[in-house]
């Protein structure tokens, strides 16, 4: 029983060493930071995030390309991926808003996709392990989705306050978890 708990132990404090206390802290920080601009001002935070993934998709579309300069395998597949993400990424970077009112929606339907898909997995994997758990969660995934389907442009207008609370709640608790952590790798 006690080399499991030292083995634990130890497994735990390998992992704690990953990242220093101040990055989780500032990780936290940055989370609440924009977890308030997403609840104070939807709009404009979407807009800038939304830009953001464009600029982000044009920029990885050039390094693609500059990779083939040293890593020619699956070239064809690199080209198509490249290209796609530069002409993504300059397209949202030229109509920012437009691109805004088009990807919001396009998030939510692979929400509710992934939503449906993985409910079913879990109605399967529930029923088959008579854990009427899983399939109570399997059966709410598999709603969630299906709501998400019927009203897509509800839960896009509600994708930002979602995203804020998310990240207010993972900000807070990265703030907390950041001086647990102090703790422990002061020691």
């Amino acid at each position: 029983m006690s080399e499991t708990v030292e083995t634990s132990d130890v497994q735990a404090l390998a992992c704690v060493g990953t990242f220093p206390w101040w990055n989780v802290l500032l990780w936290g920080i940055c989370a609440i930071i924009i977890g308030i601009l997403f609840l104070i001002t939807p709009v404009i935070t979407t807009l800038a995030m939304i830009t953001l993934i464009g600029a982000w998709w044009f920029v990885g579309g050039i390094f693609s390309l500059l990779s083939l300069t040293t890593d020619r395998s699956n070239m064809g597949l690199k080209v198509i991926s490249a290209v796609l993400s530069l002409l993504a990424g300059l397209v949202i970077l030229c109509y920012p808003l437009i691109s805004t009112l088009v990807i919001l929606p396009f998030f939510i339907m692979i929400i509710a996709i992934w939503g449906i898909i993985i409910g079913a997995t879990q109605l399967y994997h529930g029923y088959q392990a008579k854990d009427w758990g899983s399939v109570a969660l399997g059966l709410l995934s598999v709603i969630f989705g299906i709501l998400l389907l019927v009203y897509p442009l509800e839960a896009a207008l509600s994708l930002p306050f979602v995203a804020g609370l998310f990240a207010l709640i993972g900000g807070i608790s990265a703030i907390m978890g950041s001086f647990n952590l102090k703790k422990i790798q002061t020691q």
